[in-house]
């Protein structure tokens, strides 16, 4: 039976406990309305540690619009069951309160997010990043595991996250490509809100980013040309373009790359009926498949 916890003090304690008894622990951090690719983390997690923690908290500090805070899906309860339905050990719901206990909102001590946070997201969504930092710090020190585990979806997110438990020297980070339903949609709990009209131009993400990819193993190689593709994709697929971009993942910057690739990550983001989102694909790599779920990759920590 899972372990049912909202203090930041039981939580810790309940690691503490498995950490004494030599368990390693797993983390696994959401914002709920959990769907199949939080499960695939989780039992990615499962397959690596003694123990599976996973956290349900939405975070009000890395949303810069208060109308989707207030949008954002809720399903806790069915949450919980999914959880304990494939074996996760323990959930930990937390609370703004409870990780700052006695400060308000604004007093609460922001985690600078580093270089990783520079451009797209961080552009788009002034905060962010600072937000998402400030509380995955948090649950690192209540739960201080061995391992994390987080999607490929948010590939920006997943850089400044491994940058800041590079600083805080734990825990590993282990990135896990992007989960995707059979028509290839990046599995989002943001997916919730779409009709199905809404559902198929949605698609159009991935077809422009499949698209971008073809071009690259077909010997593009320049970044504004692949640049231009990505965005002729997604023209007059019923999206409105937040940014369609490339960057090279092992070398961010704020501003796109000129000229030349050797490396290349597409990444775009489009509001459809109001909903925000976000997919990417690697390009000078044929491991994630073109729908429905795909084989996790780890990026350990050095």
């Amino acid at each position: 039976m899972i372990e049912r916890l909202s203090e930041p003090a039981t939580a810790s304690m309940w690691c503490r406990k498995m950490r004494t008894q030599g368990l390693q622990i797993g983390l696994v951090p959401t914002m709920g309305a959990l769907h199949e690719g939080h499960l695939s983390l989780v039992r990615r997690a499962l397959q690596e540690n003694d123990r599976v923690c996973a956290s349900i908290f939405v975070n009000p500090l890395q949303f810069n619009e208060h109308s989707d805070l207030l949008s954002y899906p809720l399903s806790p309860d069915q949450d919980v069951q999914l959880l304990d339905r494939i074996g996760c050990h323990m959930v930990f719901f937390g609370t703004l309160d409870a990780f700052f206990p006695q400060l308000k909102p604004e007093q609460i001590p922001m985690q600078e997010p580093g270089p990783y946070s520079l451009g797209l997201e961080g552009d788009s969504r002034p905060g962010h990043f600072a937000g998402v930092a400030t509380i995955v710090k948090r649950l690192f020190e209540v739960t201080k595991p061995s391992r994390t585990y987080f999607g490929e979806k948010d590939f920006q997110q997943s850089l400044v996250v491994r940058d800041l438990a590079r600083k805080m020297g734990y825990p590993e980070v282990v990135v896990c490509q992007t989960s995707r339903e059979p028509g290839g949609l990046a599995r989002s709990s943001r997916n919730r809100g779409l009709d199905d009209i809404q559902r198929r131009h949605a698609r159009c993400l991935s077809v422009a980013l499949r698209c971008t990819r073809s071009a690259w193993q077909a010997g593009e190689r320049d970044a504004q040309i692949l640049e231009s593709l990505l965005w002729e994709s997604l023209d007059n697929a019923g999206v409105e373009i937040v940014y369609a971009t490339l960057r090279d993942p092992d070398q961010w910057t704020k501003q796109a790359p000129k000229g030349y690739l050797v490396r290349a990550q597409a990444l775009v983001a489009a509001r459809i009926g109001g909903i925000r989102l976000i997919d990417n694909m690697r390009l000078d790599s044929t491991a994630e498949l073109d729908s429905g779920d795909s084989e996790s990759s780890r990026q350990a920590i050095g």
